[in-house]
Parts: structure tokens; C-alpha cells; sequence
């Protein structure tokens, strides 16, 4: 199966000034997948649609070749999700959470999860409520991992854990997604974090998908040119990329722009534009100018 899962024409207004538009999304299997995008973009509505938390207005979602608006049911067995916020009554000992999530799941393992709970130092008889947001994100894994999930859908997972906490829960992620080959689908903000784990990615903006690529090649694409003082800018026509901001020096330009190849130095030469250097950017380097040259976002939620 080439595919973990699939969006075809999502679409779901939330407000009058906000919905998500026509999103089709394409998770490999065997990816770890990373969701960019600003707050307010749409990502956290995007899983809830994609997890059927929220009837889409239109739209498809195969998830491990499951229908999943036909069969739900069989689609979520197969998918294990950590929510923005651990939804589990904090009356529960955490013991008690394990019982309780096991009853929904056939293919729960009691063991792995005895195993979990003993690498993950969760204390068994603390009631959740008292449990420390490093801790509350451990059991949220967790439930997410105990049941063998071939999916793993994650909404900002590691946001506000402190570092010790979201290395601990990374290198569990990840030793999960190795050992089973799982898939992986991360929503988050924390783009440095991404940028360690993910091999494709997909940026929303505004409710729609702006990019979908393997993670090097949208860095290769992207590039900052340092430009001489003065150089004219050419038409639309007579460039072969996008300009996603320009930013006057004293001595020079920086040009910030998508769709770069080396061979195009060669053609901006002979349009004029003399091309002092070009500079290799991160991953969150290139989603902030790609976001710049789509100007000031909207409201969203």
C-alpha cells in the first residue's frame, strides 16, 4: 500500500471568515510526516476531520485503504492519536485510564503497555488530574501505542513539554515507527522539532495546503540569493522561480525564492541580475518565507 492515508476535496467552514478548502493530502506509508502551519491555519481541524470528530462539508478520507466516511469504525481501530489535550477524566488513576482505553481496541497489548508504563516511569495509582504535563504527554502516547496502531496521528505532541520531556517522547515515537514500520502524521508549529524527525511534509495556510514534498526537497527548493544593489528584477515572465520577499542591504539585495535550481544562475546572468551568492536555509527558515510571500493570514481557527 503506497498510501497510510488520503484526503480528497476536504472541506469544512468553521466560521464565516475560516473554513478548510479542498485539502487533499497524501501521507506515504512508512513516513513521518510533519503538518506545518501558523496558528490558526486549520491543522487541528484537518485531524479532526480526518478522524471523523468532525463531519467534513465535502470531501474523501482513505486511511489505510479504508473508506473511512463509510467505515469509521474499522478505519479508527488502526490509528492511534494524541490529542492536543489529554482527554482522559482526571478522576482516574492512570491504571484506570489503561483499562478503560483497552476495552475500545480488540488488538490491544497488555503487555507492551505494563512495558510502556514501566519505561515511561508513570506512576500506576496517580490520578490523572495530578499527573505533570511531561507526564500527562507520556500517557498519551501511551494509549496511542498500546494497541499497535499502523497509523499514529499526533496534534502538537510535544508542545509545551520541557526538553528533557520532549526528547524522552520523541525517541519513544520513533523507536515505535522503526521497530513497525508505523506511519506517522505530526501537526505541529515547532518546526526546529520537525525538522529532526520528519522526512515529508505538508504545510497549511488559511485552510488550504500550500506544499506537500519530501522535507530535503522542499529545502533544496527554497533559497536565499544575495543580490547586487541596484539589480533590476524582471518581469514574471523572464524568471524561472518565485520571489517570496526581497530585503535591501547597503551594498546588496536578499532575494528569497522558491523553486531554485543551480542552473538557473546561469539565466539570471543573462537577464541582467548579477547573483553574488546563494545561501542554503533550514527547514524553518524556508516555511517562514514561504509564508511571507503569501502575505498577512487571514483569521482562522
Amino acid at each position: 500500500m503506497p498510501h497510510a492515508l488520503l484526503t480528497r476535496g476536504l472541506a469544512r467552514r468553521m466560521a464565516p471568515d475560516f473554513a478548510v478548502r479542498d485539502l487533499s493530502l497524501t501521507v506515504p506509508t512508512g513516513a513521518v510526516y510533519g503538518l506545518l502551519g501558523p496558528n490558526g491555519a486549520g491543522k487541528t481541524t484537518t485531524l479532526r476531520l480526518i478522524l471523523d470528530l468532525l463531519r467534513p462539508d465535502a470531501g474523501e478520507v482513505e486511511i489505510l485503504g479504508v473508506n473511512a466516511r463509510r467505515y469509521p469504525a474499522e478505519a479508527r481501530r488502526r490509528i492511534g492519536y494524541v490529542p492536543e489535550r489529554l482527554g482522559i477524566p482526571g478522576w482516574m488513576t492512570v491504571a484506570r485510564a489503561l483499562r478503560h482505553h483497552a476495552v475500545f481496541f480488540p488488538s490491544w497489548s497488555r503487555p507492551y503497555a505494563e512495558e510502556l508504563l514501566l519505561r515511561m516511569e508513570l506512576p500506576a495509582d496517580r490520578r490523572v488530574r495530578h499527573l505533570s504535563k511531561g507526564q500527562a504527554g507520556k500517557l498519551a502516547l501511551l494509549l496511542a501505542l498500546a494497541h499497535r496502531p499502523s497509523l499514529l496521528i499526533l496534534d502538537e505532541p510535544t508542545d509545551g513539554l520541557d526538553p528533557v520531556a520532549r526528547r524522552d517522547f520523541t525517541e519513544l515515537l520513533l523507536e515505535y515507527v522503526a521497530d513497525t514500520g508505523a506511519t506517522a502524521l505530526i501537526s505541529s508549529h515547532l518546526v526546529h522539532e520537525l525538522e529532526r524527525v520528519a522526512d515529508w511534509i505538508g504545510v497549511i495556510d488559511r485552510g488550504s495546503l500550500v506544499v506537500e514534498t519530501p522535507l530535503e526537497a522542499f529545502r533544496r527548493s527554497i533559497k536565499r540569493l544575495r543580490v547586487g544593489t541596484g539589480t533590476p528584477l524582471p518581469g514574471a515572465d523572464g524568471l524561472p522561480f518565485d520571489v517570496l520577499a526581497r530585503v535591501q542591504r547597503p551594498r546588496e539585495e536578499l532575494w528569497s525564492v522558491r523553486g531554485w535550481e543551480p542552473a538557473m544562475g546561469a539565466v539570471l546572468a543573462e537577464r541582467g541580475v548579477e547573483v553574488r551568492g546563494v545561501v542554503d536555509l533550514d527547514l524553518e527558515d524556508c516555511y517562514v518565507e514561504l509564508l511571507r510571500g503569501r502575505g498577512d493570514p487571514e483569521e482562522g481557527r
